[in-house]
């Protein structure tokens, strides 16, 4: 998967559905940034989080299994080699959906913060967008539900402190070619969204969660 995404990076970098957007915006006032707030950027890809929270004033590391992303540190959410608790804010935006172990990853971002995880991810509609998404990218493991994504926070030991929903509308040929999806398989990703894509655009239902640190033992 690493060089598939190093491939990718530039594409990331300027995608402008990644660089900005309300999300974006959302997620940074989350983190509670400013002056001194140390924060882990977990599969940084293009950089975004990180760009925006270093104007707040934050001290960001990024971590990325990609090594066309150029990030500070080259892991996979799964195994990042930081002590417990060594970053006050620890977020990962649009990147959960392509992790193999989702719930590994969250445990490992609890274990790392001491304060705040903040998550943005795109929400599960339904199988056949299941299927669109794995046809239009093969990294793509799986969306998940608000009840799921509270629920993996919850067992990692942290408490749900706000979900918001929000809904980014996408011009469905960009998506596509972002990650260079052959022609063939484009026009069946198109069959399957059916009536979902209006006026050469889709909707995409996202959520972004914060959640705070429990009690460590």
């Amino acid at each position: 998967m690493s060089d598939v995404w190093s491939g990718r990076a530039q594409a990331f970098r300027d995608s402008p559905a990644h660089r900005e957007g309300p999300d974006l915006d959302l997620l940074v006032e989350l983190c509670e940034p400013g002056a001194g707030v140390k924060v882990l950027d977990v599969a940084t890809g293009g950089g975004h989080v990180a760009r925006r929270l270093r104007e707040e004033g934050c001290t960001v590391v990024t971590v990325d299994p990609a090594p066309g992303m150029q990030p500070d540190v080259i892991a996979r959410a799964e195994d990042m080699p930081f002590d417990d608790g060594c970053f006050d804010v620890v977020t990962c935006r649009i990147a959960p959906h392509h992790f193999e172990d989702v719930r590994k990853a969250v445990a490992e971002m609890a274990r790392i913060s001491q304060r705040l995880v903040v998550i943005e991810d795109n929400l599960y509609v339904d199988e056949q967008v299941e299927a669109a998404e794995r046809l239009r990218d093969p990294t793509h493991v799986r969306c998940y539900s608000e009840d799921e994504w509270k629920g993996m926070l919850t067992d990692a030991g942290l408490e749900v402190e706000r979900a918001e929903r929000l809904e980014r509308r996408r011009d469905v040929d960009d998506w596509l070619a972002r990650v260079e999806t052959p022609d063939e398989d484009a026009q069946r990703v198109k069959e399957l969204l059916g009536d979902r894509i209006a006026d050469g655009a889709m909707t995409f239902p996202s959520i972004v969660l914060k959640a705070k640190q429990g009690q460590r033992c």
